[in-house]
């Protein structure tokens, strides 16, 4: 690969790592609001099919992108922005923390009981998303280069699926978990949100698989990959 092409793929990884990392601070920020998908009028456990919080739109992005780094930049590249996604989610909430203690001018927009209320839980629900997210996204880095040398870089739908349903499973789970805990979701509720964070996930997976395939044909193309050959950055 010449000197060019390296610069190139540099660039775009850089890329790929700022809409991950945004993807993710997004996320913690927006968890609050919960919205109903509703393809079906299905309760479980006292909870509608698809009641979740607006938190899970961005953060499949996530695994999408670590996944794609995986394929094509390998495993250390993937963890590298695992890691500073989690430098991210800290740097967030230091400023999360500062704002909320920062007294209000009586003529603020926001007050601080409102500022309270939209981000105030956002301090646990960072540190909380942290434990779960950095747990995940390991799982998902190794369960992918696992397949990955299991098949000799073949039947990616495999490894991208296989990999970030058990993630996402794993994540769904303990956030819940800690989220309740804390507090903040009534524990009521924390069946029917399993299953329906875990069942949207799921759906997401198998919908960006041929993303997936897309991104990885064009970085090949791109830069006459062989299978399972990766871009080595300088």
């Amino acid at each position: 690969m010449t000197l060019k092409d390296k610069l190139a793929a540099q660039k775009i990884y850089l890329f790929l790592a700022a809409l991950f990392i945004t993807s993710l601070v997004v996320s913690n920020l927006i968890f609050q609001k919960f919205f109903y998908w509703y393809p079906f009028d299905i309760e479980i456990f006292g909870t509608k099919l698809f009641e979740i919080s607006v938190g899970v739109l961005p953060y499949p992005i996530t695994f999408l992108i670590t996944d794609l780094i995986s394929e094509i930049y390998g495993k250390k590249r993937a963890n590298q922005v695992v890691i500073a996604g989690i430098f991210a989610s800290l740097f967030s909430l230091l400023i999360i923390l500062v704002a909320n203690h920062a007294p209000a001018t009586s003529w603020s927009y926001v007050d601080d009981a409102m500022f309270t209320t939209v981000f105030g839980n956002s301090a646990i629900a960072v540190f909380a998303s942290m434990i779960t997210y950095l747990f995940a996204q390991f799982v998902d880095i190794q369960i992918y280069h696992f397949w990955k040398r299991v098949t000799n870089g073949k039947k990616l739908w495999l490894r991208n699926n296989f990999s970030t349903w058990f993630s996402q499973f794993v994540d769904t789970f303990t956030i819940l978990l800690l989220l309740c805990s804390f507090g903040i979701i009534p524990w009521e509720n924390f069946k029917g949100l399993l299953i329906s964070g875990f069942l949207f996930k799921v759906i997401i997976a198998l919908l960006d698989t041929p993303f997936l395939y897309l991104g990885v044909f064009i970085f090949k193309k791109r830069f006459h990959l062989r299978t399972n050959e990766e871009i080595e950055l300088i």
